[in-house]
């Protein structure tokens, strides 16, 4: 990691994510630059870095997994909203399937409640 004279600016390299945090910012935004499709593609975050690299990674892996990837006719902006609109719906199904869980678990509960309350009557 290295200061930038002048800017009060850091910089630091790491897995090919280049991280700019600006100390200025009130909630520790950093801007966040990534390469895909050789192109960088740049964006402010104040999400922990775990979280950063895990969303570019995933990112990643959707459109690797995709025909699409290996067409080069197809503009790479069209290519990160179609990757992002795959993540987006596995968010909603796997919110989905955690409300269900959630009313399951809640229903268990409430059983649990309601035996334990008549065992001590």
């Amino acid at each position: 990691m290295r200061v930038e004279a002048g800017k009060r600016r850091l910089r630091a390299r790491e897995d090919g994510v280049a991280v700019t945090a600006y100390p200025d910012f009130a909630m520790e935004e950093r801007l966040v630059s990534f390469n895909l499709f050789g192109q960088e593609f740049s964006f402010y975050s104040d999400a922990p870095e775990d979280e950063v690299q895990g969303a570019i990674a995933m990112l990643r892996d959707e459109l690797e997994g995709t025909d699409l990837a290996a067409r080069s006719t197809v503009p790479s902006s069209t290519m990160l909203v179609l990757g992002c609109l795959r993540l987006a719906a596995c968010y909603v199904r796997l919110d989905k399937q955690f409300s269900s869980f959630r009313t399951q678990q809640e229903l268990s509960i409430d059983k649990l409640i309601d035996k334990v309350s008549s065992c001590m009557e």
